[in-house]
């Protein structure tokens, strides 16, 4: 009985895997694997984190996972950790065992069991995963990822999306779609495809005598240009770029001399006479990857689209953030259904990608009618006009709704915080910018820029140093439509729509710009002035972004006649944005005296449910109501564990585990409009509709009947520790915080002990004092 698991392990199950071969024949591994993190929560912390006791891994592919448990334990305790564990990663077979007794499950058939010794060989357990012998999979599974000398490691899903894509290769497969949520690490996943082909050998005549032609293929060149220096591993003679320049140094002809290619679809495109893509033989590419494919070739309408056909011979992959929607149904029918898919909401539970809130700003001139009492300042309007929001800035500009705006959002976020502003026009992202930097707390004069397509060269340097997380200046950034793809900035904390987002492509996409990670990030906030939060009740939001169509260009823009996207020019983070659209004389308004003054906000918060579906405050409320119900049978049972500090901690942690972290407990606080109330006071109001009572009160009632019993200098302790309390809540009441206490109050622990008397007196009397806080 007195056996750890670690023991179990060691001496029990680690022998009997060793003697089947695992980890002894070439080829094959065990490893303890952390599957993932757990999801990011407040301060600094995470939910629970996945780790896997046994992976085992052969030929590449992880055919078994295994759960253990001490000798003491029922070896059936790990089952349903190993069906999870496998079914993440995708594993054939979930093993589970104490050492003792060994479970086996199958999860393709669903046979499982009690199974005696000796446990299968790597050679056995493929054979039984791999029914047919394929000589290709058995080639990609004798390459190694590449890991740049072990300083990094595959994501499970990345492991997994490689493997399914490689299997589909070794299949024979032509055409392949892979489906992840933008911020997982889609380039790397290209990456290690193209190392594993290239180290085998693999190539269209299916035998091993030459290494492949691999073709990556982007719209933007942002995109191209971030894929060539991911695959710096490469030899630099097997990688090159097809760019004007290269093709110009090589007097008019294109790059053959490689095994890598790197270029954009209007590079492709373009040439005198004969298109650049022509002037390769059909036949020339084993295997091209489509970045974006959504976007590009895959869409029946693209004139891109002659590309993939004319290369058909080729296997060619398509890589996307979008899943199956009716405005991209042609990309999946090109591609086909795809062989992994790995969804934002799946990345943000995991603890890859990070979470958000969306706090809805809704205000008195949301709509504006014109009375005849404000000033017109230019255009013409008719008393009783009305105007929504899908006019302002574009029909109606009213520089102090404008200015109302700004002030708002930048009263409650912290100003040091890198933000991206999405404005109705570029005018209006000048304005915006204008205004910002009028009310802002900083003395710098870079705080807020504009970036759109007339900012040029300057715009795209600003964006440059808005991406780079060592710089803090610029921290916020105005847009229109640029930024709403292609920026790459790990650290935007603030997202602010101010102008309608009517495609739930665009919306998927700008909430993707908040999504990776960095630390010290626990969430990132959506500010919506616009109603775009309305989005999330169309039947197509499943929390995965979806990035955005790109506009069609005017005749003799970027790209030249007839082809859409921009030039091997392109502005850095998209440049799909063109000049404002000419249109009737805008209307000016000046509100009349007094009116900016009378603007008001109400704001609310979008919560999140386990399956990623947004609920409202009142449904947030239900669901805690449920979870407390189950963990607290009645009012003595919740202020048992609250009197208690170390038991109020361990109910916190409870709490904790369930996804209720300190940031969704404050916002209960503020749901019920309780910010000056105790933590239990606003759970016992939830819970037993008790009247809600303030810190302030509590402590008062505490210090005046709660503390006669200690002596002065002890009792004064107490009374400053209840004044902290009143300030900053219940976490001020932590086991913990005493030590803190007694270095503040008399420079250390064993100068306190002088003053007040032994430790456990100390501590009776912090934790009696607490019970008094509590005791009604």
């Amino acid at each position: 009985m007195s056996e750890t698991e670690a023991d179990t392990r060691a001496n029990r199950i680690d022998p009997v895997l060793s003697a089947a071969g695992w980890g002894v024949v070439e080829g094959s591994k065990v490893r303890r694997e952390v599957i993932c993190p757990g999801r990011i929560l407040s301060g600094g912390q995470r939910g629970k984190s996945l780790s896997c006791d046994y992976v085992l891994i052969y030929k590449g592919h992880k055919l078994a996972v295994m759960e253990a448990k001490r000798a003491g334990l029922s070896h059936r305790n790990g089952v349903g950790q190993a069906k999870d564990y496998a079914t993440r990663l995708a594993s054939r077979f979930a093993y589970a065992s104490n050492g003792l007794g060994w479970y086996q499950i199958d999860m393709q058939s669903g046979v499982e069991g009690d199974m005696a010794l000796p446990f299968p060989t790597p050679d056995e357990l493929w054979n039984r995963t791999f029914t047919t012998h394929n000589t290709w999979r058995e080639r990609f599974g004798a390459v190694d990822f590449e890991t740049d000398g072990g300083k990094w490691e595959l994501r499970y899903y990345q492991h997994r999306a490689i493997t399914a894509a490689l299997d589909a290769i070794a299949e024979g497969d032509r055409r392949i779609l892979l489906t992840l949520a933008t911020g997982t690490g889609k380039t790397s996943i290209a990456f290690q495809i193209a190392w594993k082909l290239f180290q085998s050998k693999w190539n269209l005549s299916g035998e091993p005598v030459r290494r492949p032609r691999i073709l990556f293929l982007a719209d933007r060149n942002i995109l191209a240009d971030q894929a060539y220096n991911a695959f710096s591993a490469f030899p630099n003679d097997a990688v090159t770029r097809i760019d004007p320049d290269a093709i110009r140094k090589n007097r008019g002809k294109v790059p053959k001399n490689a095994s890598l290619f790197f270029t954009i679809f209007q590079t492709f495109m373009t040439g005198e006479g004969v298109p650049v893509y022509q002037q390769y033989p059909a036949d020339f590419f084993d295997f091209i990857v489509i970045d974006e494919c959504h976007r590009g070739g895959a869409k029946d309408e693209s004139e891109w689209r002659a590309i993939l056909e004319y290369f058909e011979p080729a296997v060619q992959l398509g890589l996307t953030a979008t899943p199956k929607r009716k405005h991209n149904s042609d990309t999946y029918a090109y591609f086909g259904e795809p062989v992994y898919t790995y969804a934002l909401k799946d990345g943000i539970e995991d603890g890859f990608l990070t979470p958000f809130k969306v706090r809805q700003m809704a205000s008195t001139i949301d709509e504006y009618v014109y009375d005849g009492s404000d000033d017109v300042l230019a255009g013409e309007i008719e008393e009783g006009e009305a105007f929504t929001e899908d006019d302002f800035n574009t029909r109606i500009i009213i520089p102090e709704r404008e200015l109302s705006r700004v002030k708002e959002f930048m009263g409650q976020i912290d100003q040091r915080q890198k933000t991206l502003v999405f404005c109705a026009t570029q005018d209006h992202a000048a304005l915006v910018r204008d205004l910002i930097n009028q009310v802002k707390s900083s003395s710098n004069p870079n705080y807020c820029h504009r970036v759109t397509a007339n900012d040029g060269a300057v715009g795209d340097q600003h964006l440059r140093d808005f991406q780079d997380n060592d710089k803090t200046t610029p921290t916020i950034l105005t847009t229109s439509q640029k930024l709403s793809t292609g920026v790459d900035a790990r650290n935007v904390r603030h997202i602010v729509l101010m102008r309608p987002i009517k495609s739930m492509i665009e919306f998927k996409q700008i909430i993707g710009r908040g999504t990776r990670t960095y630390e010290g990030k626990d969430f990132f906030t959506i500010w919506d002035f616009v109603k775009a939060h309305e989005n999330f009740n169309d039947p197509e939001w499943d929390g995965e972004p979806l990035e955005p169509e790109q506009p069609k260009p005017r005749p003799g823009g970027p790209g030249g006649p007839g082809l859409p996207g921009g030039d091997e020019g392109e502005p850095l983070g998209g440049g799909d944005e063109g000049p404002d659209e000419p249109s009737r004389e805008k209307v000016v308004v000046k509100l009349a005296d007094g009116k900016d003054r009378s603007i008001r906000y109400i704001a609310s918060t979008t919560y999140w449910s386990a399956d990623g579906r947004p609920i409202s405050a009142q449904e947030f409320l239900k669901q805690l109501f449920g979870e407390l119900s189950s963990m607290v049978p009645n009012e003595d049972a919740l202020r048992a564990a609250w009197s208690d500090p170390d038991n109020r901690e361990q109910f916190l942690g409870q709490l904790f585990d369930r996804g209720y972290d300190q940031d969704k407990l404050e916002d209960m606080r503020q749901l019920v409009d309780a910010k000056d109330s105790d933590l239990f006071d606003v759970l016992s109001y939830i819970l037993f509709t008790n009247p809600l009572v303030t810190r302030e009160q509590r402590a008062a009632t505490t210090e005046t009947t709660g503390l006669n019993e200690f002596n002065g200098e002890l009792q004064a302790l107490l009374v400053a520790i209840l004044k902290a309390y009143v300030v900053n809540g219940e976490r001020e009441l932590a086991s913990k915080k005493l030590g803190q206490y007694l270095i503040a109050r008399y420079g250390s622990v064993a100068e306190g002990r002088v003053k007040l008397g032994d430790l456990t007196t100390i501590k009776e009397a912090y934790k009696q004092m607490q019970a008094a806080l509590y005791s009604t």
